[in-house]
């Protein structure tokens, strides 16, 4: 198992997250990748924020 991820790599993987169950061997190089990386954390964390942000657009939604 290959542990060492690009930034490029870490954030497709955080995107396909949204959509798919990464594999294992994808999700333990995505976390070590997010331990040592900064810049990978935030854009994990933006990620997160326009999730929550479209859920709630949507059930904001659905009750109008």
């Amino acid at each position: 198992m290959n542990l060492n991820v690009s930034c490029r790599r870490a954030t497709e993987l955080l995107s396909q997250q949204l959509d798919r169950e990464l594999a294992l061997d994808e999700k333990a190089a995505l976390r070590a990748h997010l331990l040592i990386c900064r810049g990978c954390r935030a854009v994990d964390h933006q990620f997160r924020f326009l999730r929550e942000a479209v859920r709630t657009l949507v059930a904001r939604d659905d009750r109008d």
